[in-house]
């Protein structure tokens, strides 16, 4: 796994020698372990956080607000823990943000709510955006939209870790010592310029500001760089058909096979005509596959770009 934020990190080190030794998430400059029940995490935002940040631009501020909002609000919902902690790193090159609760899991509840065969394919899920396992309350836009506003975003559970990094525009999956409840940690530069409506705008395809495009990181969706058997596909596209836009990016993958391509390309366009698929980060040989397998295009068939 790679260090989360390394460039910012060393800077700040530089700084302040207690951080030589000092692991990043230790000794947070302030800590508190609430209740859930009754909670409301606008109010835990204003009483107990807004004050504590260092100086920063509006535009990150709004982003800390929506990031420590949405995940506090995620533990309040699903988590069905009696309390939540909750950890503030407040520096002068990043601020760091931390939740943790000893609920359900945010991975085992997906599994278990939504009948998935194991965490990866929860994971895949909340990887693609809308997944909700409470549709009358939420849109399930909430994980997804802080994993890309925020610089690093980190979300620990059922022994699995799930880290985003928009400075390096990089995703992995790896093991995590967190097997009971839900950890999300998250952080950002307090003079960033990105704005949450650039990160609502990249994945919004109207005027209506419907949340209508995703994009889909197919080397998290199996272990290894080959993806062969259809069963891969299906789970790679499995909910795919709730976007208008999909782009599917194959970076760090290999192989693909016949089969594979066939139905991430064929079968399921053609059972869902009204999304496209555009396929991004293709080696040669991938390319050469993808581009044997597609169907060939009828008049105004736009299904694949």
């Amino acid at each position: 796994m790679f260090d989360p934020g390394q460039v910012r990190s060393a800077l700040a080190r530089r700084a302040s020698s207690e951080d030589i030794v000092v692991p990043r998430w230790e000794r947070p400059d302030w800590f508190a372990t609430l209740p859930l029940a009754g909670l409301e995490e606008d109010q835990v935002w204003r009483e107990y956080v807004v004050d504590r940040l260092p100086k920063m631009s509006q535009d990150a501020t709004t982003i800390a607000n929506y990031a420590f909002t949405e995940m506090l609000n995620n533990a309040i919902d699903h988590s069905g823990a009696d309390e939540v902690a909750i950890g503030l790193w407040s520096g002068a090159f990043e601020v760091r943000f931390e939740t943790r609760d000893w609920g359900a899991g945010a991975l085992p509840h997906v599994q278990e709510r939504l009948g998935l065969e194991d965490l990866y394919d929860a994971l895949g899920e909340l990887v693609k955006g809308k997944t909700t396992t409470d549709p009358s309350r939420h849109t399930g836009e909430g994980i997804f939209f802080t994993s890309k506003a925020v610089d690093v975003f980190t979300l620990e559970s059922g022994g699995l870790r799930w880290t985003v990094d928009n400075l390096r525009d990089d995703q992995a999956v790896g093991g995590s010592e967190i097997t009971h409840g839900t950890r999300v940690r998250w952080e950002i530069d307090p003079a960033g310029t990105r704005t949450l409506s650039e990160v609502f705008h990249a994945y919004y395809t109207d005027d209506d500001y419907r949340f209508d495009r995703t994009k889909t990181v197919v080397h998290l969706f199996g272990i290894g760089v080959r993806f062969i058997s259809r069963s891969e596909a299906k789970r790679l596209m499995r909910g795919l058909e709730r976007f208008r836009e999909v782009e599917l990016d194959f970076t760090g993958v290999e192989d693909v096979g016949q089969g594979f391509v066939d139905e991430v390309f064929r079968v399921w366009p053609r059972d869902h005509p009204e999304t496209v698929l555009t396929p991004t980060g293709m080696n040669g040989p991938v390319e050469f596959m993808v581009r044997r397998g597609l169907p060939t295009p009828s008049p105004g068939d736009r299904r694949i770009d």
